[in-house]
């Protein structure tokens, strides 16, 4: 089994998002037809939701039996269901609410007005995911996880020099005094993540660009988190020129 890492500069972030949409809907179709289902794990941020709204503005977004698609997400934050900082609000405005996906293929994280504690809400997850695994695996077969990328390298809600990065035993951790706001967040671990076929990192930004280059260039990913991100078979970087400017050119797919 490969496990290649690729880095796909763009124009600018609409290119990428374009880009990113365009190949998601040809690799689930793939998957359909060879597993006969898709599991997909999402993210938040500006750039990944821009990239739900590039599938359903695509004229191939049907192409994609959606009833057979299944939908997680990496992280979210733990605030109020109708919160527009939500991670899940912002897909379903952008993709879910406008695809014929059925409500049980949607897995959102619990939110912090549904009556359970941070690390309640983590025990919730990580039980969803049990449920929904393969042959008593504690989690589904992840085929697709985007992960945005924070200024710091932050990939999930896992930041570098924090506790949830170096988890390796959890599933689904809970963050306190987040620094990044909002404080608490809820995020699947970094071996979680790593269980996933493929990892498609959607980043733009001349503030990325640090973050980018150092985890390209071997850094700890203790301290630049993106650095461990690693899909199974494929990682996968969709980014802009602001974002690739420390990225050697080396390492840049000329197309893909």
């Amino acid at each position: 089994m490969t496990n290649e890492r690729r880095v796909l500069v763009h124009p600018d972030k609409e290119a990428l998002a374009g880009s990113a949409a365009a190949r998601f809907i040809t690799k689930t179709v793939d998957i359909l037809d060879d597993r006969g289902r898709a599991t997909v794990v999402l993210t938040g941020g500006s750039v990944g939701t821009a990239v739900l709204a590039a599938i359903n503005t695509s004229p191939a977004r049907d192409t994609i039996d959606w009833s057979r698609v299944q939908f997680w997400w990496g992280d979210e934050r733990f605030v109020e269901k109708g919160s527009d900082e939500r991670n899940e609000k912002q897909a379903r405005e952008a993709l879910l609410d406008h695809i014929d996906v059925p409500a049980g293929n949607v897995h959102p994280f619990p939110a912090s007005d549904e009556g359970l504690t941070l690390d309640e809400a983590a025990v919730s997850y990580a039980a969803q995911l049990a449920d929904n695994g393969e042959d008593g695996a504690a989690w589904p077969r992840f085929d697709i996880t985007f992960l945005g990328v924070g200024p710091d390298g932050h990939i999930a809600s896992l930041f570098p020099d924090r506790v949830g990065i170096r988890e390796t035993e959890a599933v689904v951790v809970g963050v306190t005094n987040s620094p990044k706001p909002p404080p608490q967040r809820l995020s699947l671990t970094r071996p979680v993540l790593n269980s996933s076929d493929r990892i498609w990192l959607v980043l733009a930004g001349a503030d990325k660009a640090s973050a980018l280059g150092l985890a390209l260039a071997g850094a700890s990913y203790t301290e630049v988190p993106v650095a461990g991100a690693k899909g199974r078979k494929r990682t996968v970087f969709f980014v802009d020129r602001d974002a690739a400017a420390e990225v050697p050119e080396s390492l840049i797919t000329p197309s893909y």
